[in-house]
């Protein structure tokens, strides 16, 4: 798929943004035996590229992914230069940036919308040193504009959030916006040198338009004494008498017409309106890219019209339904109250801020100090959501983040955390219908506060047998003489919280998580299993995740709403109403407040003193 040039950067609340990356496009297909890796026009970069290629043995899925190749210069920039160079520089800084999935396990997905593929791709994808999962920014593609040219960048894609991928098309669902003018153009020929200079002059540059070679230009800047002569033996080898123009363009040199097989990549100030480079500048050989697609395109100026109508039929109704409120001394604005968030059940965005303010008592706790994956949907449970772990900069300043290094990103991510009613209403107004907060909390987040297990059933396991598990779980648990709280998913499972009071570390307490689920995993054999892969596990069995004890793993909070339609709600429970029967759309955003008061906060111990796990496993021993 294929982007259109823009002008200028924009926010849409439908659109998402990319960093436009300075390297060779490139599809890795994994679909079969033996992975075929290849740029734009079919050139293979398996052996060119060893260093990303031996890195798809890492990948446990059968994919088709389409990427970027990036050098990095030692300052950490993307160099195309370098890239170029590659024969020279074996021990080059290289990564696959991951931007889009084509087909997964023997589907495609390109009828899927942008953000479905996207989050499909971070699923399946395994991050390594040098394959990557390409990340977005949505709405606020104004300021991540200004962020990439901080950045000395190359520019950035805006891409349709809904928008389907279309193979060899250039479309206005994904646009370039770079803050250079490049472009590429095809070489047809060079100009005698002048002076000292060797080689050559100029190149002399062309487009097709409608098949035919349209003169656009010659540059005789950009180079160094190396890359001419290295230019030069290129173009010597393709040599011809008579122009390969339409019509022959004047020069003030003589020229030496080539064939026109190469393509190659300038820097220019703008184009006159006979279509002439205006101060061109080469940047590189461009082998990714066939002459015959280097075509004549007038840059897109504006969104495409439907696009642009709905964005104002938006705003429209924000205006019409915006409202302000002081919470915590903070003034909130809220927006668009009317929007449908289920459409089923006919809840609106007004109605989820509503039962969020007043569970907050009961939720906050919870909440307070713990880094939170934002999982938005702005458009209902029905459009696609996506998961937002960064603030940006669009944040209030009284909303609290904190900085947390990732390795897997190799960055640092600003999380939101929520400690008052303003940060809630913020949230919920942003999209965000459940809240999904660390185990650990700040200001120690090495140490978790609690340990979960999540009782995750495959589709053909029941409710009750979800249930018949937990009650296992509680066997094992109580036979150690440790106390477990839990509560319904508000999806399909159950959730097991064992209070820890942030005295171990993550590896330790996921490495006891992992033996207590071995104890209920060999007491139910049949209907259990600790296979975490989907395409390895059989669809009778609950999964027992323990893994879910990890840095960085969030699961729905208590009182969450969740977005799934009948609006349920992740409710504590006593022991005695785990039971067959019980089913996880028994709690809904109707009747939880009132269940709430009755029985008070079920999960109030989660966050009070540990348990001694030494003294359970001890105890584990003997069982």
């Amino acid at each position: 798929m294929l982007a259109k040039s823009f002008e200028k950067a924009f926010d849409d609340e439908d659109w998402v943004f990319e960093i436009k990356w300075d390297g060779y496009r490139a599809i890795a297909d994994l679909s079969g035996k033996k992975p075929l890796f290849y740029s734009r026009n079919g050139i293979s970069f398996l052996s060119k590229f060893e260093k990303v290629t031996a890195d798809f043995e890492h990948q446990k899925h059968k994919m088709i992914l389409d990427g970027e190749i990036v050098a990095y210069n030692e300052h950490g920039k993307p160099s195309f230069q370098l890239l170029q160079q590659i024969g020279d520089n074996p021990d080059l800084a290289l990564t696959y940036q991951v931007f889009d999935l084509l087909w997964l396990n023997g589907h495609s997905t390109e009828d899927l919308p942008l953000l479905q593929r996207k989050e499909l791709l971070k699923e399946a994808l395994t991050e390594t040193d040098i394959i990557k999962y390409c990340d977005h920014i949505p709405e606020k593609g104004i300021e991540f504009f200004n962020q990439m040219k901080q950045m000395k960048l190359e520019g950035m894609i805006a891409k349709k959030a809904n928008s389907l991928y279309v193979e060899n098309y250039r479309t206005t669902d994904w646009l370039k916006i770079k803050f250079t003018n490049t472009d590429e153009a095809v070489i047809c020929g060079f100009t005698e040198p002048r002076g000292s200079r060797k080689s050559f002059g100029a190149l002399i540059l062309g487009k097709y338009n409608d098949g035919k070679l349209i003169y656009c230009g010659h540059t005789g800047t950009g180079f160094n004494n190396e890359s001419l002569e290295q230019l030069y033996r290129r173009l010597k080898k393709l040599v011809i008498k008579a122009s390969p123009f339409e019509t022959t363009p004047k020069t003030n040199m003589p020229v030496t017409w080539t064939k026109p097989e190469l393509v190659c990549e300038i820097k220019y100030s703008e184009i006159t309106k006979d279509g002439i480079y205006r101060h061109p500048v080469f940047v590189a050989i461009r082998e990714d890219k066939e002459p015959q697609e280097i075509t004549i395109i007038s840059p897109t100026n504006s969104k495409p019209e439907k696009m642009k109508a709905k964005t104002s039929t938006k705003k429209a109704e924000n205006t019409d339904k915006e409202k302000e409120v002081t919470l915590d001394k903070h003034q909130v604005k809220l927006t668009n109250q009317d929007k449908i968030y289920f459409p089923k059940d006919g809840i609106t965005k007004g109605e989820v801020i509503e039962y969020y303010q007043s569970v907050a008592s009961y939720i906050l706790p919870h909440l307070k100090n713990r880094p939170l994956s934002l999982n938005r949907f702005p458009n209902g449970i029905e459009e696609q959501g996506f998961y937002q772990k960064d603030a940006g900069d669009h944040m209030p300043d009284w909303i609290k983040t904190t900085k947390v290094y990732s390795e897997s990103n190799d960055k640092y991510i600003d999380y939101v955390y929520c400690n008052d009613k303003a940060t809630l209403a913020y949230l919920n107004n942003l999209g965000c219908i459940d809240l999904n907060p660390w185990n650990s909390s700040l200001p120690d987040l090495e140490h978790p506060d609690y340990l979960v297990l999540d009782l995750d059933p495959s589709k053909k396991n029941t409710f009750d047998h979800v249930i018949e598990t937990a009650l296992q779980v509680n066997e094992v648990l109580n036979s150690v003489k440790i106390k477990g709280y839990c509560k319904t998913s508000g999806s399909t499972g159950i959730h097991i919280y064992i209070p820890m009071g942030g005295k171990y570390d993550f590896e330790q307490v996921k490495d006891f998580a992992h033996i207590l689920m071995k104890q209920v995993n060999e007491k139910l054999p049949k209907i259990t299993t600790l296979e975490r892969s989907l395409q390895k596990r059989d669809d009778k069995k609950i999964y027992l995740d323990y893994l879910q004890n990890r840095t960085g793993q969030t699961l729905a909070s208590a009182y969450s709403l969740r977005p799934k339609e009948g609006a349920s709600v992740s409710m504590p429970l006593e022991w005695e109403e785990v039971k067959p029967g019980l089913k996880p759309t028994d709690f809904t955003i109707d009747n939880a407040l009132e269940r709430i008061k009755e029985k008070g906060d079920l999960f109030k111990p989660v966050l009070g003193k540990g348990i001694d796990m030494m003294k359970a496993l001890e105890l584990l021993q003997d069982v």
